[in-house]
């Protein structure tokens, strides 16, 4: 039986992203296919090769009841992989290596499956295999967490997988965005907290802009959520903008 939610984490791992030899892709492949399966990201983190670092914060996604969480990078075989170590710590099991994991190793590598390449299935204790359709190196779920390959063209198709697999689809997405012309975000404070107050069940964004070519400024308020939720709390907004008086626009 599949779960059903209404977001997902994202933990990516990797010196190399944050000193700048590897430009990033985890973030947006997972937004993009989170976004097809009418999810949103709950959240993402961007982590060195430090042990304490990454199982501290494995810890606190592991903690973070009804959101799961993909993690990206550190599952390989070289000295810096350290994340199935962690991810074992984090959620209290011993780091083993896994049966199936450990066949489907051999029959790739044959006679050159040596301990370093049968390393990468020592998974924590009753991990579930995630497949890898590109090498066959599987990836692994412990807990709420599904650990994936640093290589975005491994790690995007592993994430679709695992959200077709375990989870439904969430309901009907939408947004709406309305430009307040001259606005400041000062001047409508009140009303803001108002609506969301009033519509805790979408999402709500403020962005001032200023425009110093024009001299003046605009305000973006964005609504966003379920679709049946959106457009009742958008209309209520323009409403509320217009008996306050202030000019504006549908982006």
């Amino acid at each position: 039986m599949k779960t059903a939610v209404t977001s997902i984490g994202l933990v990516i791992i990797g010196n190399e992203i944050l000193d700048g030899r590897r430009q990033d892709a985890h973030f947006e492949n997972a937004r993009l296919l989170l976004r097809q399966h009418n999810l949103k990201l709950a959240y993402s983190l961007v982590l060195p090769d430090n042990e304490s670092v990454i199982t501290s914060q494995l810890q606190w996604a592991m903690n973070k009841a009804g959101y799961p969480f993909f993690c990206c990078g550190g599952i390989g075989s070289t000295p810096d992989d350290i994340t199935r170590q962690c991810a074992a710590v984090a959620a209290g099991l011993p780091l083993v290596p896994h049966p199936e994991g450990t066949e489907i190793l051999r029959r790739k590598f044959g006679d050159q499956s040596n301990p370093a390449r049968l390393r990468m299935a020592e998974f924590p204790l009753g991990a579930l295999l995630i497949p890898n359709p590109v090498n066959n190196v599987a990836g692994f779920s412990v807990d709420n967490g599904y650990f994936v390959p640093g290589f975005p063209n491994m790690a995007k198709p592993m994430m679709q997988w695992v959200l077709e697999t375990y989870y439904e689809k969430g309901s009907e997405q939408a947004s709406v965005t309305y430009v307040a012309v001259g606005a400041r975000e000062a001047d409508l404070c009140d009303l803001m907290e108002r609506f969301v107050a009033e519509h805790p069940d979408v999402s709500f964004s403020s962005l001032p802009i200023a425009m110093p070519i024009k001299g003046g400024y605009e305000l973006h308020l964005g609504v966003s959520g379920p679709a049946a939720a959106v457009t009742p709390a958008a209309h209520n907004l323009a409403k509320a903008l217009k008996d306050a008086g202030v000019v504006f626009a549908t982006l």
